[in-house]
């Protein structure tokens, strides 16, 4: 009989890329759910500043239409509130008109126009201001220093 030479056979070592591939494919897949994540709030952020742009510039238009109806003499519309302010100086009257228009809950455009008697026109405030009330809160419970047993 022959003996049969027994060489010592080896397996290949594939754990250490094995290992690795995994932790590859497990990095690149949390990588790709961060960015799907990343993606969706930027999508919710431009549609938030979309929304608030254009409710922005639709209340101008409506305060551009109002001025140029104060400018003009022209009736001005019912469904906004006005506050006129007229004062009478030695020389000259002015009309000072004041009146803001909704841009979302939170938020309005103020405008405040002074109308000389020969039709001449100064914009004081064009302005978007936060409306609501504000309270502050204080009510964070500091530590004053002194140690309770």
């Amino acid at each position: 009989m022959t003996e049969k030479k027994r060489e010592g056979f080896a397996p290949p070592a594939l754990g250490g890329s094995s290992l690795l591939v995994v932790f590859a494919v497990l990095a690149l897949t949390v990588f790709a759910l961060l960015s799907l994540s990343t993606v969706r709030a930027d999508v919710r952020l431009g549609d938030a500043t979309e929304k608030m742009v254009s409710s922005y510039y639709a209340a101008d238009v409506k305060a551009q239409e109002i001025l140029a109806k104060l400018r003009t003499g022209a009736p001005l519309p019912e469904d906004v509130e006005f506050e006129a302010t007229i004062s009478d100086y030695p020389d000259h009257s002015e009309t000072i008109f004041s009146y803001s228009i909704p841009i979302s809950d939170t938020q309005e455009l103020q405008v405040e126009v002074l109308v000389e008697p020969d039709g001449s026109y100064q914009v004081r405030r064009w302005q978007a201001a936060a409306v609501g009330d504000w309270t502050f809160d204080d009510s964070l419970d500091l530590w004053d220093g002194d140690i309770l047993f």
